[in-house]
């Protein structure tokens, strides 16, 4: 069966942005020109995805407002003759067919993925994560897929990362297949680094059979009373194979301010038109620190 869904879990508070997060859902703040949660949906629907679920909270409204038609902006823009603008507009509204629920309260971002349950329906599906983004040639996404077409199971993303920053992912322990490619045996949650079992750390997405939610509903709670969907991967470890692809390109936890800056200035520098000018600028900051 083809992955056609993709779930995308987006209802967490923010906290690490307060206070611009106050009333502004953080998958809404702009890389550049364009929200985090757009980039996600881009890449999802250039991997072949007809169908979003965002799973969000009552307080995260605007994320359906941003993918929604606005009859009054489009006339006021049409009015103005911005075609451009217009068109990117409804281009957004037509991206893919979205679905919305709601996680009523929070309880790990296991129980955020088995609130979609009853849109995905028995079929596999794209996970990704609502804060990180990868920047990848093929997109990220369309090499999970390619994977899972190959070998089902359940198919995720890795990259290899620096042995100082081990602990802030989850570490796959897995012996190789192919070239990129990886047979997950288990994942160490946040490792120290003397017991992390290699530097590849599950980022970004996966790919995932509808069995995963009878795992996560039979999934006691764990670390902090939530739910996980590590938890619930250990055990279909057991059942099916899960394996890993090594992506080469670059990632950011747009949750964390430090790699938030670092993907605004990178895609700023990809731009064809801020690109050069912004260079510029940059170079002359840190002549100027350096004096």
């Amino acid at each position: 069966m083809p992955v056609r869904k993709a779930v995308i879990p987006a209802a967490g508070l923010g906290t690490r942005f307060l206070p611009a997060t106050k009333a502004l859902p953080k998958e809404l703040l702009p890389v550049v020109d364009k929200p985090v949660i757009q980039y996600l949906v881009e890449e999802a629907v250039a991997s072949g995805i007809e169908h979003v679920t965002l799973v969000t909270n009552t307080h995260k409204a605007a994320l359906e407002h941003h993918f929604d038609a606005q009859f009054e902006l489009e006339s006021r823009l049409h009015g103005l003759n911005h075609a451009a603008d217009l068109q990117s507009l409804r281009l957004l509204t037509n991206l893919a067919e979205f679905s919305y629920v709601r996680q009523g309260e929070p309880k790990g971002n296991g129980h955020a993925i088995l609130c979609a349950r009853q849109v995905v329906g028995n079929e596999p599906f794209a996970m990704i994560w609502g804060d990180y983004l990868l920047r990848s040639d093929p997109p990220c996404l369309k090499q999970l897929i390619k994977v899972y077409e190959r070998l089902g199971g359940a198919v995720t993303a890795v990259l290899r990362v620096d042995e100082s920053e081990v602990s802030k992912y989850g570490i796959i322990q897995a012996d190789p297949v192919d070239e990129h490619l990886y047979r997950v045996r288990a994942i160490i949650e946040k490792p120290v680094p003397a017991q992390a079992p290699s530097r590849l750390a599950q980022v970004h997405a996966w790919i995932l059979p509808p069995r995963i939610f009878e795992l996560l509903a039979d999934t006691p709670p764990g670390k902090d009373g939530e739910i996980w969907l590590a938890d619930a991967i250990t055990r279909l470890l057991d059942e099916t194979p899960v394996h890993a692809v090594e992506i080469e390109g670059y990632g950011y936890d747009t949750g964390n301010k430090q790699e938030f800056l670092r993907a605004t200035v990178d895609f700023a520098l990809l731009d064809p038109d801020l690109g050069p000018p912004f260079r510029e600028y940059l170079r002359t900051v840190l002549a100027c620190e350096s004096t």
